[in-house]
């Protein structure tokens, strides 16, 4: 017998037990429906995390730094061995970064405190951060532009106001909770790099007693924000940017030759060093897949790393966890379907059992009675995915209808994920435990004996 002519008598004794056909269809729905929807939400659970994580930093970056205590930034003056031959980060260091297999790019990364102050308000420690234009362009910018290459022009955070406060009354966003009325865009900010000499200033003396002149203020531009409003977070929303080689030429005007930069370290007299240490650097990597190799290859030149991937590595691992759990009770209901399907098929045999007898003695091919069964089994199967993935789709629209992951997570999203491919497996799926819960009654009613299956009623 050929394919269609056993799928169509399969279909007809099907039809003619319609409501055992439709519960047991109903068993492999709910089952079908089950999973799909349990690992729709293991999916879009890690989904979200990835997002969540990307939206921190770059997931090919490395963040990379000295082993020299924060930023390189320390005294080695009559230190210990260990400090004897610190790792700082310098200019023959990034290109020596910039060599490494898979390194598409090196970005220094120059962090420093400063005084920022427009009219009343004023705010201390903010970090400025000259960096390449490469690790500019990554920048979500929400109004403005980027600053030129050796631009002194600042790219700012958008909660960076909050750290700006009233200096005639003395308060800030954390006291009013109303954000302080700084015009980034419209007025140029006075900033003072030098924060010992600012402090020192306000103090009165210096350790020898002299008294210290107030440092200078420079009128720098803005000429960018950071996109976001007050309530959107990311890694560059509490940090000032700008241009490596613009605040280097800046850094050369503020203080004199010889001059120690707060933040820079010194040499065994005290005095400064005769090249700019950076406080980082950001490698970039080509692909996701290779940022564990390049992380390896640096830990091994002696600096200390970090990136996304540590986190996004945990996180995978608990998320697969989770779609594990989920994807398994949701088996459970195909597993109960698969049962009902093999005790259909087995009352079927029964049912059947002098048809099949009848079919034995007019020379039918064994394979084609047992192929007979299958193709039924694999039919109810069919009906149930199609038609769970069906009720999957609406599960999963009413999941993200009434769960807001902005809330819970604080990026936009749908929980509840079904990917192509998942739709395809599931409906696969089903066919195949369909087949398989048959297999056995398709086994038995081709071994059945044609005498004894023609005498029985």
């Amino acid at each position: 017998m050929k394919f269609p002519d056993l799928l169509i008598m399969s279909v007809n004794n099907l039809r003619r037990r319609k409501l055992r056909t439709a519960l047991t269809v109903l068993g492999v729905i709910i089952g079908t429906a089950s999973i799909v929807v349990m690992v729709s939400l293991g999916i879009g659970l890690n989904e979200m995390t990835m997002e969540q994580i990307a939206s921190w930093g770059s997931l090919t970056t490395i963040d990379v730094s000295s082993d020299s205590g924060y930023g390189g930034a320390v005294s080695i003056r009559g230190g210990s061995s260990k400090n004897s031959d610190p790792k700082y980060i310098t200019d023959e260091v990034i290109e020596q970064f910039g060599r490494l297999p898979h390194v598409t790019g090196v970005s220094p990364v120059l962090e420093l405190n400063v005084y920022l102050r427009q009219g009343a308000y004023e705010a201390t420690y903010v970090t400025l951060n000259g960096v390449s234009q490469s690790y500019l362009e990554q920048i979500d910018i929400g109004e403005g532009r980027l600053p030129e290459p050796g631009e002194m022009g600042l790219v700012v955070g958008n909660h960076v106001a909050q750290q700006f406060y009233n200096s005639k009354t003395g308060k800030g966003y954390w006291d009013t909770m109303e954000m302080p009325d700084v015009d980034f865009m419209g007025k140029p900010l006075f900033v003072i790099f030098d924060m010992d000499a600012y402090y020192q200033s306000r103090g009165g003396s210096s350790e020898s007693g002299s008294t210290v002149k107030p440092p200078k203020k420079y009128m720098i531009q803005t000429t960018g924000m950071v996109a976001g409003g007050e309530n959107d977070w990311s890694s560059y929303s509490y940090q000032i940017y700008t241009d490596v080689d613009g605040l280097k030429a800046q850094l050369k005007r503020a203080f004199k030759k010889g001059t120690v930069i707060p933040g820079q370290p010194t040499n065994k007299k005290g005095k400064a060093l005769s090249y700019l240490v950076y406080s980082r650097a950001e490698v970039f990597v080509d692909d996701m897949d290779n940022v564990q190799e390049v992380q390896q290859r640096l830990s091994d030149m002696g600096y200390q790393v970090s990136s996304q991937m540590d986190w996004l590595e945990s996180s995978r691992q608990q998320s697969n966890m989770v779609q594990a759990v989920l994807g398994g009770i949701g088996a459970v209901s195909l597993f109960v379907a698969a049962i009902g399907i093999a005790n259909t098929m087995m009352m079927s045999i029964y049912e059947r059992t002098k048809e099949i007898g009848v079919m034995k003695v007019l020379g039918c091919d064994m394979g084609n009675i047992r192929n007979m069964f299958l193709i039924e089994s694999g039919f109810i199967g069919f009906m149930g995915g199609v038609v769970g993935i069906m009720l999957s789709y609406g599960v999963s629209a009413l999941v993200n209808r009434f769960v807001n992951m902005a809330e819970m997570y604080g990026v936009d999203g749908n929980l509840s994920r079904i990917p192509p491919w998942l739709t395809l497996a599931a409906v696969g799926f089903a066919v195949f435990v369909g087949m398989a819960a048959g297999f056995m009654p398709a086994m038995r009613a081709m071994k059945l004996s044609p005498l004894a299956a023609i005498r029985n009623e």
